[in-house]
């Protein structure tokens, strides 16, 4: 088959090269775009006279019967062809003839494959930001579901202080809306139309760059044609917001993971996503969580893949490029497939809310409010600090809780302790008094749901 590119070759390229070269096996993903991208550009050349307005018709009409046979899966793609682009370009030409030949005029793949990344990269960051708000709206809903349960609260995965359930899974809810808003930010810097810009300088003939940008639906044009054909930042920086999202998620699969032992016991997974034990009948293995958190480092590896690929990279466009697709394309699968299984495993969850209850005074866990008790009776706080770590120490030495000190024992420790601390050892009560500006009271809990509820409309 006869290369677009081959005048100037005295020799048949060999099949070891165009087996090593050919990226058309994972660039076909970006048919759509492709197509959409060279449907515009046809219509400016013809808006700008530079071919005849028949001709960009046969163009635009070829291109949609390629697009049919694509989607019915008839279209013979060729890796001899190497691309997407001159798949679809060699296609075109055999079908209408030399107007064919006439829609690579003022553009080169160089800026071709960069338009077809970023139109692909808008459309799949818009259902990225989609997902995680179906998420967020998720969280909500089992936040208010279980806005009255309290739990225990972690630091260092010890018990720390009682929180309420509802306040726990509001801040994954706080954590997706800085992703949320990472995507969105990202789509301004991706919405940069680059067609036209050519390999690297520009052309001389009369294109409306501005045209076609808006035909594709572009923010704006790139401003240096140079810059335009090289830059991936658009694409690093997607690859920096997937990260980020996935450790969220892979922070979320733990506690999951965690919660489902036997030891914790707080939750218990739906069996639909859950699995089972080749040999063990009794096991149900939390798979779904398990490869979730696997399948982040493999997000952080596509974008190490893509930093690594750039940074020695002199301008303008290098063939070293063409490996920039695969950890995009692999990274917004593995995310969106995550965002998806997640939404359906966490819909079907089940709390331990007795279990969650039981164990939120355990660990001495209001040990604060007895300190914070002291401070409101005047005693500096590193004094009740002190005073609080020695009832917590005796309690230690008798093996008992909190509240199995009398009234006169928790005194002796400080005069100022009398009857009114009783009330403060109770995890629901200490959950009660944390109103702070996003503390885990009832009243802020309920704020905080609100302000979501409003924020997902």
């Amino acid at each position: 088959m006869k290369k677009l590119w081959s005048g100037r070759f005295t020799q048949k390229t060999s099949g070891t090269v165009e087996s090593f070269t050919e990226s058309i096996s994972f660039d076909k993903k970006l048919w759509k775009h492709d197509i959409k991208g060279s449907t515009a550009h046809a219509r400016m050349l013809a808006r700008q006279r530079i071919i005849t307005k028949k001709e960009a018709d046969a163009i635009v009409a070829g291109l949609q019967q390629i697009s049919v046979s694509i989607e019915n899966g008839s279209f013979p793609f060729s890796s001899e062809l190497e691309d997407i682009h001159m798949n679809i370009e060699s296609a075109l030409t055999e079908n209408i003839g030399p107007a064919g030949k006439k829609l690579h005029t003022a553009r080169s793949r160089n800026d071709q494959v960069a338009v077809d990344l970023r139109l692909y990269l808008k459309d799949e960051m818009k259902k990225i930001v989609q997902l995680l708000k179906a998420l967020q709206r998720t969280f909500v809903r089992l936040a208010e579901k279980n806005k009255g349960a309290v739990m225990p609260g972690y630091t260092h995965l010890q018990r720390a202080q009682p929180v309420l359930l509802g306040h726990h899974l509001l801040a994954y809810t706080a954590m997706f809306q800085r992703d949320r808003e990472r995507f969105q930010d990202c789509l301004k810097r991706t919405d940069v139309c680059p067609l036209g810009a050519c390999a690297l300088s520009g052309t001389s003939l009369p294109t409306d760059r501005a045209y076609t940008a808006k035909l594709l639906g572009f923010r704006e044009v790139s401003g240096n044609s140079i810059d335009s054909v090289s830059d991936r930042d658009f694409a690093l920086e997607f690859l920096s917001c997937a990260a980020i999202t996935m450790m969220h998620l892979s922070r979320l699969a733990e506690e999951l993971i965690l919660w489902s032992t036997e030891e914790f016991r707080f939750i218990e997974m739906s069996d639909r996503f859950t699995t089972g034990s080749s040999i063990m009948p009794q096991k149900k293995n939390p798979d779904v969580a398990e490869l979730m958190r696997g399948k982040t480092g493999r997000v952080y590896g596509n974008l190490v893949a893509l930093l690594t690929l750039m940074k020695g990279l002199p301008l303008a466009y290098n063939r070293d490029m063409q490996e920039d697709k695969l950890p995009v394309f692999d990274s917004v699968e593995t995310l969106e497939a995550c965002l998806e299984v997640l939404d359906g495993m966490l819909q079907d969850l089940k709390f331990n809310t007795e279990r969650l209850s039981l164990t939120s005074g355990e660990g001495y866990s209001t040990a604060t409010d007895i300190a914070e008790y002291l401070v409101r009776k005047g005693v500096p706080f590193r004094e009740a600090h002190e005073i609080t770590g020695r009832i917590v120490l005796s309690c230690i030495s008798r093996n008992i809780p909190l509240t199995g000190l009398s009234l006169k024992e928790l005194s002796a420790f400080s005069p100022k302790i009398s009857g009114d601390i009783i009330p403060v050892l109770d995890p629901a009560e200490s959950v009660r008094a944390r109103t702070s500006f996003g503390g885990t009271s009832p009243s802020e809990v309920r704020r905080q749901i609100n302000y979501f509820k409003k924020l997902l409309k």
